[in-house]
């Protein structure tokens, strides 16, 4: 199953680490954690609790300790195909995480949400549009659903998580409208 996820961090420096993880399930399944950091992990910038609006006193009083986090995600995302809008960032604080908690930091791997999209189109169009113009179709139904469902990213896990599911479902309710109607018209 797909799964759309995404963290916010205490900084973009080299030694920031996550604060808070969501992820969306294709079927709309989600969760979302406060993340308590370790001890060792004390970089943090004001100008992002600016953006994010997640004080670190908050994670500290109410976050979920980050090895219990990170436990759950490896148990409820193992196996499925993980998507982040920011693979590289988000893969970086996925990888302290497990780190922290002592697990296999590849334990979790995150894709391009982009592939996600092109993927499912793919998939959808394939059987109803000629081989030489699919591409050209999931291109034109992945850039219609990037004009239709780009917002701002709201700066916090589950809405931006939220988002992320949004803009696939936008993507794959195109592709099979225009599936359905490239066989209606035999086109």
């Amino acid at each position: 199953m797909l799964v759309f996820l995404d963290f916010e961090a205490s900084s973009l420096a080299k030694k920031s680490y996550p604060i808070e993880v969501a992820w969306v399930f294709e079927d709309g399944r989600e969760e979302s954690h406060l993340i308590r950091p370790p001890l060792q992990w004390s970089d943090w910038d004001e100008a992002a609790e600016a953006i994010h609006h997640i004080p670190r006193a908050l994670i500290e009083r109410e976050g979920t300790p980050h090895d219990v986090v990170a436990k759950r995600m490896v148990k409820v995302l193992t196996g499925h195909a993980l998507f982040a809008s920011a693979p590289s960032w988000d893969g970086k604080w996925l990888s302290a995480l497990l780190r922290a908690a002592k697990l296999p930091r590849h334990a979790l791997r995150l894709r391009d949400t982009e592939e996600a999209q092109r993927e499912t189109a793919t998939a959808i169009l394939r059987p109803a549009v000629p081989a030489e113009r699919l591409g050209i179709a999931v291109a034109d139904v992945v850039a219609l659903a990037e004009v239709r469902d780009r917002d701002m990213p709201a700066h916090r896990a589950l809405a931006d998580a939220r988002e992320e599911w949004s803009r696939w479902r936008t993507v794959r309710d195109a592709a099979q409208d225009q599936a359905d109607r490239a066989i209606q018209t035999g086109a």
